[in-house]
């Protein structure tokens, strides 16, 4: 069996500010200009997404 994968400390602040905005994963992908799958590595630890953070940062607050 894999390994479940786990948010980073990140990541789960990045998902607690999107559940408080009422905002989905893809639409703040969308906001961002990336693919879901790709802030999921994001969060995930599996991508540093550095290109991404600032913007990630200035959307959710």
């Amino acid at each position: 069996m894999g390994r479940k994968r786990e948010l980073t400390p990140y990541g789960k602040e990045v998902k607690h500010r999107l559940i408080e905005l009422n905002m989905t994963q893809v639409e703040l992908a969308e906001q961002v200009g990336t693919s879901k799958q790709y802030l999921g590595k994001i969060l995930f630890g599996e991508r540093s997404g550095e290109t991404y953070l600032e913007k990630i940062n200035q959307i959710i607050g």
